[in-house]
């Protein structure tokens, strides 16, 4: 019976393509979430402990079956694809702040660089990297920001918890720079840099957006 499930859950994944929530498979399969789950978690373990060029990831509360990543030359041959272009400097301190301090508005992120980015807040969600996750009740309704499950995919993450912890230096609030005291207490977070730190802002998310790198590609 426990193998029937696994092999439906299989079937279910590789039909779709896309990751498909644990909640899906429960309601396809009339299992409750647990079970689901657990069935869900013994067929990865299976594929990722298995000598296959497939494996399956989680992705918060989601699955998907995948190409493992030693065969991605050869994939890229076959379909022709190029490498993407690597992010920007500017695109992936934008990328840190949004990832640590979620959900942010475009403003808070300008606040913390400096600069306007307008543009590349545009193109990270063009790469369905980060995307508009509704507005904050407040004069104007500015839109918030958060990242995407393509994010998690990109950075080889399971959720948000696994991201790198920030250096001690960065762990004060963010002090609030001509925005609405209700909007800013969503922000603080351990993650805004420190005002009385010697290292520039910029530096420190930069340094930050390194780590997210380095961790994802050991």
């Amino acid at each position: 019976m426990a193998d029937n499930i696994k092999n439906a859950i299989e079937a279910i994944l590789f039909a779709s393509g896309d990751s498909v929530p644990v909640s899906r498979i429960a309601q396809a399969l009339e299992l409750d979430l647990s079970a689901a789950k657990k069935h869900a978690e013994e067929l990865m373990t299976e594929y990722q402990n298995a000598s296959r060029g497939i494996t399956i990831i989680k992705l918060d509360d989601s699955y998907q079956m995948v190409s493992r990543d030693e065969y991605a030359p050869e994939i890229r041959t076959v379909m022709d694809l190029r490498r993407n272009t690597p992010l920007s400097q500017a695109a992936l301190e934008v990328l840190a702040v949004v990832a640590y301090n979620q959900p942010v508005t475009k403003a808070f992120v300008e606040q913390v660089r400096g600069v306007d980015c307008s543009g590349v807040i545009g193109s990270l969600t063009a790469k369905d990297l980060i995307e508009e996750k509704g507005r904050l009740e407040l004069p104007g309704r500015p839109l918030v920001y958060g990242t995407t499950e393509n994010f998690l995919r990109c950075f080889g993450l399971t959720d948000l918890s696994e991201l790198p912890e920030l250096p001690e230096n960065s762990k004060d609030e963010a002090e609030e720079s001509g925005e609405d005291d209700s909007q800013l207490s969503i922000f603080q977070s351990d993650s805004a840099p420190s005002e009385d730190s010697d290292e520039p802002a910029d530096a420190m998310i930069a340094a930050t957006a390194e780590e997210i790198i380095e961790e994802a590609t050991k």
